[in-house]
């Protein structure tokens, strides 16, 4: 009896080898499938790990599944949000980081929102220096993104930078460029952003405020037409005298 549990483990490798042996092909198979899934892996890493530096940069495959990247904040233009992106780090492969160094930064424009002057100075004191953001990819037009960003508002909570500038009332809601008409996406984002407008709609905020009844008076002779020509007729008396 000892001698046969002694030899088991031996018989267990024999048959196991056996077994190999004569289904040599599909061992193969196997070994090379697992290979492939690895470099497919690698290479999905490599492209999360890599710095992009514009926006035509970045994989096309990245815009069409909407992922989200990370960035730092470097200035707000009256094109968009100048963002550095900060990828992922993966210690494993930092050695195919070649371009980590690389100068360059990627234009990011809130999708869906057009921006009122007033939103444009809402922008700069809401946003620190150097501020950390999430943005998800929508669409890429030339140089521009089309994204929705995502900024902290402290440990535990963070907002969306396209709703909430819409909920303050100093934005209007435009459609997303870029994106079908028939995808989930798009009316999952057009619904989000229409609920952050209609709040400010009906609180009365930023572009919804309700004029005053001086305000009124004022808008209503700046529009007459006697008031018009009458000013047409001083600027013309003028320059004859």
């Amino acid at each position: 009896m000892a001698g046969q549990q002694d030899g088991e483990p031996t018989n267990y490798i024999a048959r196991l080898s056996e077994w190999a042996d004569s289904h040599l092909g599909l061992v193969r198979n196997i070994s090379t499938g697992l290979a492939v899934a690895g470099v497919i892996l690698l290479a999905k890493s490599v492209k999360l790990t890599t710095k992009f530096t514009s926006a035509l940069e970045i994989p096309t495959e990245f815009v069409e599944k909407n992922v989200k990247l990370r960035g730092r904040l470097r200035q707000i233009t009256e094109q968009g949000l100048e963002v550095e992106h900060v990828p992922i780090r993966f210690p494993i492969i930092s050695s195919l980081q070649r371009r980590w160094t690389m100068d360059g930064l990627l234009l990011v424009r809130l999708a869906g929102v057009e921006l009122t002057p007033d939103g444009s100075v809402w922008l700069k004191k809401e946003l620190k220096p150097s501020q950390m953001m999430w943005f998800q990819l929508l669409a890429r037009k030339d140089s521009v993104l089309d994204c929705l960003v995502v900024v902290s508002k402290g440990r535990f909570s963070s907002i969306c930078l396209n709703e909430e500038i819409l909920r303050q009332g100093l934005a209007r809601t435009v459609w997303v460029e870029g994106l079908t008409h028939e995808s989930q996406m798009y009316w999952k984002i057009h619904k989000r952003l229409l609920q952050a407008e209609l709040k400010a709609v009906k609180r009365k905020k930023g572009l919804w405020k309700e004029a005053t009844f001086f305000e009124k008076l004022r808008e209503r002779i700046h529009n007459n037409k006697y008031m018009q020509r009458l000013k047409q007729f001083a600027t013309w008396l003028r320059i004859r005298l």
